[in-house]
């Protein structure tokens, strides 16, 4: 299938050379039942990926032509979709009273224009009339509500043992790296010779060893964020550490402090001279099960969610006319 019927501004904007469609009338690309997918639907769906990809693309014309294929594709398989959810809720004889249309688009109104003249004003320059902006208010509600009704939790049954095949299968997503709970007193540097720093620090060092509390003295006189929590930066992974940090934080026990570690500059910006106290540490290991049960049952829920979803839509696709251009 041809995808790239880029309207030129769309194609100017991202400044590569794609191929344009000679014809600039709106070709249909989806029949479905009495209701029409147009080119111009696709490309106005697919819009905002355009743009992120575009960013992250840059400079790369032809992935980005895959990207946005991709994307195109994926447009038109949902705006059939919601020709097919509009379709069973016509046929299906459900109403939708224009009281209700009425109150979801004045709350639409105060949420996203604040009042309806700004209203009026930006569907004005899109070219877009109110009797279209009601009318998707209406059928966004409508796909929405019958999406909901496809896979409601009473359907979704998670029992323990899908939990616990899961948490047995899926292993490596539960493992945690070495990990230290961990007070900082952070020092900055104010330029690569500074000797000034490094006298203090082990002024604060000598001051912690005869007594002094490491959160007392952090609050004084530590440089970083936590200097109002006395330097505490909770639970803390390996890999999120500095390796000359990490390096001296891992050997100590629970309660120890460390000596003062010097960390090396970047760029124009000096070192820093750290002092740390482990409060507590814990191994790599893996998570046990009643850590993650709630994240396993949300998993499990959200892909049985999107199973029952895809087979309510397959079985509206195998009742209804549907073709493609």
């Amino acid at each position: 299938m041809k995808f790239f019927r880029f309207i030129p501004i769309l194609a100017a904007a991202f400044g590569f050379n794609l191929p344009l469609h000679a014809e600039l009338v709106d070709a249909i690309k989806a029949v479905v039942n009495n209701g029409v997918v147009t080119y111009a639907e696709v490309e106005e769906f697919a819009a905002p990926a355009a743009q992120a990809l575009q960013r992250e693309y840059a400079g790369q014309p032809d992935m980005f032509r895959q990207k946005f294929g991709d994307a195109l594709s994926d447009g038109q398989e949902q705006l059939i979709e919601r020709q097919l959810i509009l379709h069973d809720f016509d046929t299906e004889g459900y109403r939708l009273p224009d009281t209700v249309v009425d109150e979801m688009v004045q709350e639409r109104i105060r949420e996203r224009f604040g009042d309806r003249i700004t209203l009026m004003k930006t569907l004005q320059a899109q070219g877009q009339t109110y009797e279209k902006f009601r009318r998707e208010v209406r059928d966004q509600y409508i796909v929405s509500a019958l999406r909901a009704k496809s896979t409601a939790p009473e359907k979704i049954i998670i029992s323990p043992h899908k939990v616990e095949t899961y948490y047995l299968v899926h292993q490596d997503d539960f493992k945690v790296e070495d990990e230290v709970k961990l007070r900082m007193i952070a020092l900055n540097k104010t330029s690569d010779d500074d000797t000034n720093t490094a006298r203090l620090a082990g002024e604060i060092l000598a001051q912690i060893k005869a007594g002094a509390t490491f959160q007392e003295m952090a609050s004084v006189y530590s440089q970083d964020s936590q200097r109002s929590q006395g330097g505490d930066r909770g639970w803390i992974e390996r890999s999120k550490l500095r390796k000359e940090l990490a390096d001296a934080a891992l050997p100590l026990k629970p309660g120890q402090v460390s000596d003062v570690i010097e960390t090396p500059g970047t760029g124009e910006t000096p070192g820093a001279y750290y002092i740390m106290l482990v409060e507590d540490k814990h191994p790599a290991h893996v998570k046990p099960l009643n850590e993650v049960r709630d994240d396993v049952e949300l998993t499990l829920r959200t892909q049985a969610q999107k199973q029952l979803e895809q087979q309510w839509i397959e079985q509206l696709k195998k009742k209804t006319f549907i073709r493609l251009f």
